[in-house]
């Protein structure tokens, strides 16, 4: 039987061959792009331009105007990167990066440890205030103090724990639900093939809804962390 995991292996040959082309994800996505999309009113870059326009609004109201200059094109280009990682994963002979914890870690370590230098650089005070939650008794601050701490050191690992599992959990569904396709016929292989094409479009939602769901965690710890005595700092500089 072959190894359900062996879809996520990045050095796994195509077409028994020894060179392996899941590296290429990235440049099959250029190729696969149509010659329309750099057509200023082609329907895929207004799709594109909306798109982005939907997520501008989203992060403008995590940030609610009070962002760096260009912040939100930096969650943008995450948001498209992910996306369209999660959708080379759906292609045959193709492994997800994004169910790599090398990758999803690449992406979430830097953006998390960009927000606590910058914290620790501009609102050192506004850094510390954050372990202490308002209104809470004296007696559980230093409780507080620690699990605020655990709770924002782990942030970076949930977010690249939870991208990883989501795309794994579905293409190990897909590819255990394949693999039975040879030994049934008739109407149970029907009811399989209609079962596989429903769950790969619940990949496709999953792809879409993982992207964001990344996005918008990663621009709500930085909000959280620029969001008392921002504007003080910025005027100062």
């Amino acid at each position: 039987m072959t190894n359900l995991f062996s879809s996520f292996d990045p050095a796994m040959s195509v077409f028994s061959l020894n060179m392996s082309l899941n590296w290429m994800a990235g440049l099959i996505v250029v190729l696969m792009v149509p010659q329309s999309y750099w057509l200023l009113n082609s329907q895929l870059s207004k799709s594109l331009i909306s798109v982005t326009a939907f997520l501008k609004n989203e992060l403008g109201a995590v940030f609610g105007g009070g962002a760096l200059p260009g912040v939100s094109y930096l969650f943008i280009s995450v948001f498209f990167f992910i996306l369209f990682s999660n959708f080379m994963g759906l292609m045959p002979y193709i492994f997800t990066s994004t169910s790599h914890l090398s990758v999803t870690l690449v992406l979430s370590l830097p953006l998390w440890l960009g927000t606590m230098m910058w914290s620790v650089v501009f609102q050192y005070n506004s850094l510390l205030a954050h372990l202490v939650p308002t209104g809470t008794p004296a007696a559980l601050m230093p409780v507080m103090v620690i699990i605020e701490t655990v709770s924002n050191i782990i942030r970076p690992a949930t977010l690249a724990i939870r991208l990883a599992a989501n795309m794994v959990a579905g293409h190990l569904l897909l590819t255990l639900l394949g693999s039975q396709g040879p030994n049934l016929a008739g109407a149970v292989l029907i009811v399989l093939f209609i079962g596989l094409v429903l769950l790969l479009l619940l990949e496709v939602a999953v792809a879409c809804i993982q992207s964001y769901v990344f996005t918008i965690l990663s621009s709500l710890y930085l909000n959280e962390l620029m969001s008392v005595g921002f504007n003080k700092k910025m005027m100062k500089l």
